[in-house]
């Protein structure tokens, strides 16, 4: 693995506009500069992707030729027409150079001991979630069927259901007023206890998911999630998700400095929740399958452009895709086993879909009610485009 300065090429041009524009273009340009791309070798990722190890190879062998055009797509990224891109690194505070890993291939993956699948008794994936959703109860509710509904896609071939809705006092956690954002967290490391006694015999796996803040212990800021892989479970919030969180104005904050006990839930009673957007929905998909495939073995991805990439930030989260590249589609698809063409139909199926379509009973929750908001799927027209031109790959027919 190397990185590449973005371009001489771009560096001569923006001297040029520099000299027209200096007040604004003088910032892009230092940007530019330190925008690096992370080049590997088509050899390189020809091994991370099919390995040398005869069994593999063997393996690997026994997709279709179409399934192997669109994989080996990814050996020369970055293309025009390449449907697989590099990754490009902003800044020192991105997750690669902040959290230096071995890039996890094929092989490594496979032969991981830590490693786990599905099986026939543990293949139903559980989302439970925490604390309230919004204000309008069917709206809320509906947002979490979709959520259900697109990690059954990713995931396609294990059923995914959702537990019952509980609140934070159900879970008896501990929490805290953020003293810097003035924003109510709960602790991370309770929720998985709780988690844990609620975890179904028939789980693969189990996550948490809530519109509050975390934080995983006292002398930490906060966190996005947090997860324990080898019992099946994680938790993450979506809090930090609201475009206006970072902003004075944020509705997250409390108003008065209040020290709550702990115990005295109310705190929590119509606690503000970001409203759900198109640009939401993409943000929690993203964070939803990318936290689950850990569950899988799948280590944070340095090979391409890639939801299982990691992410220090919000603008760094919202760079990466929300397709698996070729090397992490073979992971995910060695340990569920489905057809990759069925897999984006069916992600496909869920951007395309009738707004209005009440889910089949046997998909959705008991608890759930009949589908009755248009569901906001604007933010996903890149990944449409993306996966109508993955199937145009697999299904043409020969000459």
């Amino acid at each position: 693995m190397r990185f590449v300065a973005s371009s001489a090429f771009a560096s001569l041009v923006l001297h040029q506009l520099l000299a027209v524009a200096p007040s604004w273009l003088h910032e892009l340009a230092c940007l530019i500069q330190l925008m690096k791309i992370i080049q590997h070798s088509a050899e390189t990722l020809q091994t991370a992707l099919v390995s040398k190890c005869r069994d593999l190879v063997k393996a690997y062998s026994k997709y279709t030729k179409k399934e192997r055009q669109l994989l080996e797509d990814g050996y020369h990224p970055g293309r025009p027409d390449s449907l697989f891109q590099p990754i490009t690194v902003h800044s020192d505070s991105d997750w690669i150079p902040a959290h230096p890993e071995e890039p996890q291939d094929f092989e490594s993956f496979y032969r991981a001991p830590y490693r786990k699948s599905p099986s026939a008794s543990h293949n139903a994936i559980y989302i439970q979630t925490i604390g309230s959703f919004g204000e309008v109860r069917a709206q809320t509710d509906q947002y979490v069927e979709w959520l259900r509904e697109y990690c059954q896609a990713f995931f396609y071939g294990l059923t995914v259901k959702l537990l019952p809705a509980v609140t934070v006092a159900e879970t008896g956690c501990s929490f805290r007023v953020n003293s810097n954002s003035h924003n109510l967290q709960i602790l991370t490391g309770d929720l998985l206890l709780f988690l844990q006694k609620r975890k179904p015999k028939d789980a693969f796996c189990i996550v948490g998911i809530t519109m509050i803040d975390l934080y995983p212990k006292d002398s930490w800021n906060f966190v996005f999630g947090q997860a324990s892989l080898a019992n099946g479970m994680g938790v993450f919030s979506f809090a930090r998700y609201d475009d206006n969180f970072y902003s004075r104005s944020y509705a997250g904050r409390l108003k008065k400095r209040l020290q709550p006990k702990q115990g005295d839930y109310s705190v929590f009673d119509d606690y503000y929740t970001p409203p759900i957007t198109s640009t939401l929905l993409l943000r929690s998909c993203k964070t939803m399958t990318h936290e689950i495939g850990h569950m899988f073995g799948m280590q944070h991805c340095q090979w391409l452009n890639c939801v299982m990439q990691g992410s220090n930030h919000l603008e760094e989260s919202d760079r990466r895709p929300p397709h698996l590249c070729p090397v992490c589609l073979r992971k995910l698809q060695s340990s569920v086993g489905f057809k990759i063409a069925d897999r984006y139909k069916a992600l496909l199926h869920w951007m395309e879909e009738d707004q209005r379509e009440t889910s089949s009973p046997e998909e959705a929750s008991t608890c759930q009610p009949a589908l009755q908001f248009p569901k906001p799927t604007h933010a996903f027209q890149t990944a449409r485009l993306w996966l109508q031109r993955c199937l145009d790959i697999l299904e043409k027919d020969e000459p």
